[in-house]
């Protein structure tokens, strides 16, 4: 059951990834994204597949010089603990190491799983304070849970912010 393959996402994917995403964001788990912003993204993406089915995806966000962010990582209910999720965390990380990043955030409700992959919770200014008020620009909304900013909150309750050094 576990012959699955991890790869990079293409844009006949992303109706999948929205398939995949739809019930966590009824759960309130994730944020929903919309499709046009999946296929703007869907390069950040990888996939899990079985027999031509997704089973789970992941998105690696580059957020400054050196830090990424793993967000919309998702596995699906009957494939959970068949190594699907290290898989993909696995293939973000070769891809951010290929970029040049030496950092990876989450922001996630599965500190266990984040833990066992090297990364620890995280407090407040962990950028310099040139690289903050860059970053305060963004109209990204990881960038804004990243910097822990008010406005999402909201959205973020019972989160954990995690980073792991590459």
């Amino acid at each position: 059951m576990s012959d699955y393959i991890v790869r990079p996402a293409r844009s006949a994917d992303v109706l999948g990834i929205h398939h995949l995403l739809e019930p966590l964001v009824e759960r309130r788990i994730l944020l929903g994204k919309d499709l046009a912003v999946l296929y703007g993204a869907v390069q950040e993406f990888v996939v899990a597949e079985k027999d031509g089915e997704l089973i789970g995806c992941g998105a690696l966000h580059v957020m400054w010089e050196d830090l990424g962010e793993i967000r919309t990582l998702i596995v699906r209910d009957d494939w959970l603990r068949h190594g699907v999720g290290r898989a993909i965390v696995e293939a973000l990380e070769v891809r951010a190491q290929d970029l040049g990043l030496s950092r990876l955030f989450c922001l996630t409700f599965e500190t266990d799983f984040f833990a066992r992959r090297g990364f620890a919770p995280i407090g407040e200014q962990i950028v310099a304070p040139d690289v903050y008020s860059q970053l305060l620009r963004s109209r990204d909304e990881g960038v804004a849970e990243f910097l822990d900013l008010a406005h999402v909150k909201p959205n973020t309750l019972g989160n954990t912010r995690m980073l792991k050094n590459l």
